[in-house]
């Protein structure tokens, strides 16, 4: 291995981490949110992440049980990280419309919405949504 000060940019260990919680629009920028929350997104996985980079073709590691340090929730849905290949080994980024690691958040904010698996589920979640707003209606009833 590479010592740490010697470690080149395409080193697994260079890559840029990004945490689902930096782009969830459901935290504080004190719980890890790192992009404005009116460009965030509710709830991104590792997975959707890893999917936008590597779609627009980025060099992607999806690290599956990592955990995001200030994430306080140890569901299997807010675990993962995804480490993406920002710079080559001359300190040149991948590719050149992502310089900088708040332009690949930004970019995989914007774009989780529109993943298919999204716009199927959205339909899915609106209904049980409503479900369990019916559920707590019932609940208030009980109580009465």
């Amino acid at each position: 291995a590479a010592a740490a000060g010697a470690a080149s940019p395409a080193d697994k260990e260079r890559f840029i981490c990004i945490y689902p919680a930096y782009l969830n629009n459901k935290k504080t920028i004190a719980e890890g949110r790192r992009i404005p929350i009116d460009k965030a997104v509710e709830n991104p996985t590792s997975t959707e992440i890893q999917d936008v980079c590597a779609a627009v073709g980025f060099n992607v590691l999806l690290e599956k049980n990592k955990m995001y340090p200030r994430e306080w929730n140890r569901d299997v849905q807010y675990r993962g990280r995804v480490r993406i290949q920002l710079k080559q080994d001359d300190g040149n980024p991948c590719l050149p419309q992502f310089p900088t690691r708040k332009s690949v958040m930004l970019y995989a904010a914007e774009t989780i919405p529109k993943l298919k698996t999204r716009t199927q589920k959205m339909g899915g979640s609106d209904q049980s949504v409503q479900q369990g707003e019916g559920g707590k209606k019932s609940k208030g009833k009980k109580k009465k």
